[in-house]
C-alpha cells in the first residue's frame, strides 16, 4: 500500500513518518506541499514539526498550499488521513477537523512520553487497538491545547469523536483531555502526540520491560495498511 507522507517547508518528522510506513510494511510515498498531485496514493500522513507562517498560527498558513487541496478533496471521498502535531493544526485549519490549537497553558515547549487512552477503534488509523487501551506515545508540541466552543465539544462527546484522551496528566490544557480526534466518517484523524517515534524497539518510550522499547505507535500505520487490504 502507498502511503503519502507530506512535507512543508519546516517538517521535521517527514522522514520519521516515512519509516514508520516501511516498518509498517507499507510503501512511502514523499508529497511536496506545492505539488497538488497525490500520485495515486492510498493514505496520506501529515507529520509533525512546524511548516511555514506558524508564527502567524500554527498550520494556517500550510493549509493553503496546494497540495492540501487535494487531500480535502480526496478525503471528501474516503481517503484516510493522518495528522501527527503540525499535521493536526494543520487539519483544523484545514476544516477538516473541529475546533482548534494555541499555546500550551504552561507557556513553555513540552516533551515528554505521555500516556493516552484510545477512545475510538473504528477508523482506519486506530482499528488494531482495543477501545479503552492504554498507550504510551512521544509529545513534543508547544501549541498544543485543544481549544472549541461548548457546542462543539458536546458533539464531539456525544456522537463519539474523540479518538485519544491524555491520561493521568494533561500537558498542554486540552479541554475535555482531548489529545487526538477523527471526523465523522473515521477517515480523518489527528492528534498531538507523535506515533512515528515509537515504532521500533531500542527507539521509542520507556517500558516496564526495558528502556526505549515502547512501540504502540506502529499500530497507527499497520491499523491503516490492513484497513486497506481489507477494503
Amino acid at each position: 500500500m502507498r502511503i503519502g507522507v507530506v512535507t512543508f517547508p519546516g517538517t521535521l518528522d517527514d522522514r520519521d513518518a516515512q519509516r514508520a510506513v516501511r516498518i509498517a510494511g507499507g510503501e512511502a510515498v514523499a508529497l511536496w506541499h506545492a505539488d497538488e498531485n497525490l500520485h495515486k496514493v492510498d493514505a496520506v500522513v501529515l507529520p509533525g514539526g512546524f511548516s511555514f507562517g506558524d508564527y502567524l498560527r500554527c498550520g494556517a498558513i500550510a493549509a493553503q498550499a496546494p497540495v492540501m487541496e487535494s487531500i480535502i478533496k480526496a478525503a471528501a471521498g474516503g481517503l484516510p488521513v493522518l495528522g501527527i502535531c503540525n499535521g493536526f493544526q494543520v487539519l483544523v485549519e484545514s476544516h477538516l477537523l473541529p475546533g482548534g490549537l494555541i499555546r500550551n497553558d504552561v507557556q513553555t515547549f513540552v516533551c515528554r512520553d505521555q500516556k493516552l487512552i484510545v477512545e475510538n477503534v473504528d477508523t482506519p488509523w486506530t482499528n488494531e487497538f482495543t477501545l479503552g487501551q492504554e498507550i504510551t506515545i512521544p509529545l513534543k508540541n508547544g501549541e498544543g491545547g485543544y481549544i472549541a466552543d461548548a457546542e462543539t465539544l458536546k458533539r464531539l462527546e456525544g456522537e463519539g469523536l474523540v479518538a485519544f484522551r491524555y491520561k493521568d496528566f494533561n500537558p498542554n490544557g486540552s479541554l475535555n483531555d482531548i489529545a487526538g480526534l477523527r471526523n465523522e466518517r473515521g477517515n480523518v484523524v489527528g492528534l498531538m502526540p507523535h506515533p512515528e517515534h515509537a515504532v521500533e524497539a531500542g527507539f521509542g518510550p520507556d517500558t516496564s520491560a526495558a528502556m526505549r522499547s515502547g512501540v504502540d505507535g506502529l499500530k497507527f500505520f499497520t491499523s491503516v495498511i490492513k484497513s486497506l487490504v481489507e477494503a
